[in-house]
């Protein structure tokens, strides 16, 4: 009984050792820089992690979902892997639609690309190499910067709006490629109008939205990305989850459905783009094994695969 119990006293203790270095080895780093202002709102904020390497440094930018509803910076995983790999990281707050609609919360995000390339040479980081990372509304808004012009404007008094939003691509998690009612409904049924939807445009509902569209309608054309994608636009990989039933099953279903990604590529096609690199239910359907393998392509100029 006594030799019973002492084995199972080292196997319970060996399992908690076994956890605590799986937590040790999990714990993110402290940033280089913490709530870095790169605007004038409470929200305009960045946290920095240089990266170590030789010359200049690619950098990911991070963009937190949401639904522009909720959502904070400080949930970012995963960054010491990054950091290992010599990739600088940055991780963006933005306003919020519930006091911001849009732009607030995409300009938000547009204009921390900028400052970031207006930070290259103090923070040794290379301002033409680099990648979003978003999922859900970061992933919405990584794709609008993606698509969208340039959005630089060299006569402007602030340096940071004379900085370029391109970037050399994307990685993109459950996201809307457009956020337009009388676009996505069609796709994806009335289950696409999640919270998201209707809170962007500053209504309360979407009974609101929709009788109020002729007033937003401008806004929600322009800010869905699919509405600009060109051929001159840096390559993304989109994943979605595997479920393509339409109509959608629910609101979570809903937004965060694979025809976005779907009607996108179809587009990218279209125009002779032909950059979209989709992973539908984690199947490996695109010349990339997963996100890493396209960040690190991108940013490293390794082998795709």
């Amino acid at each position: 009984m006594f030799k019973k119990s002492l084995l199972l006293l080292i196997t319970v203790g060996l399992s908690f050792g076994l956890v605590a270095q799986k937590k040790k080895r999990l714990k993110e780093p402290k940033p280089t820089y913490a709530n870095v202002a790169y605007g004038e709102f409470e929200r305009n904020k960045i946290d920095v992690w240089l990266a170590k390497g030789d010359g200049p440094r690619p950098v990911l930018i991070f963009i937190h979902g949401g639904g522009w509803v909720v959502g904070d910076k400080s949930k970012t995983r995963g960054i010491q892997q990054i950091l290992d790999k010599g990739i600088s990281f940055v991780a963006v707050n933005y306003r919020l639609t519930a006091t911001d609609p849009l732009p607030a919360p995409v300009i938000d995000a547009a204009r921390a690309v900028q400052f970031v390339r207006y930070k290259a040479k103090e923070w040794n980081l290379d301002k033409n190499k680099i990648v979003l990372r978003g999922g859900s509304a970061g992933a919405a808004t990584s794709m609008w910067i993606a698509c969208r012009d340039d959005l630089a404007n060299p006569d402007s008094d602030d340096p940071v709006e004379r900085e370029s939003t391109r970037v050399q691509g994307i990685v993109a998690a459950g996201g809307q490629s457009a956020i337009d009612p009388k676009l996505i409904e069609p796709w994806i049924g009335p289950n696409v109008y999640h919270e998201m939807i209707y809170k962007a445009v500053g209504e309360s509902s979407i009974k609101d939205a929709l009788k109020n569209y002729s007033k937003h309608e401008k806004l929600y054309k322009e800010f869905s990305a699919y509405n600009h994608l060109s051929k001159d636009d840096p390559p993304m990989f989109l994943s979605y989850g595997a479920d393509l039933t339409v109509p959608s099953k629910n609101l979570g279903h809903g937004i965060h459905h694979g025809l976005f990604g779907i009607k996108m590529k179809e587009k990218s096609q279209q125009i002779g783009h032909d950059k979209i690199y989709l992973n539908i239910g984690k199947k490996d359907v695109s010349e990339f094994k997963n996100p890493d393998a396209f960040i690190e392509a991108i940013l490293l100029g390794k082998e795709r695969k």
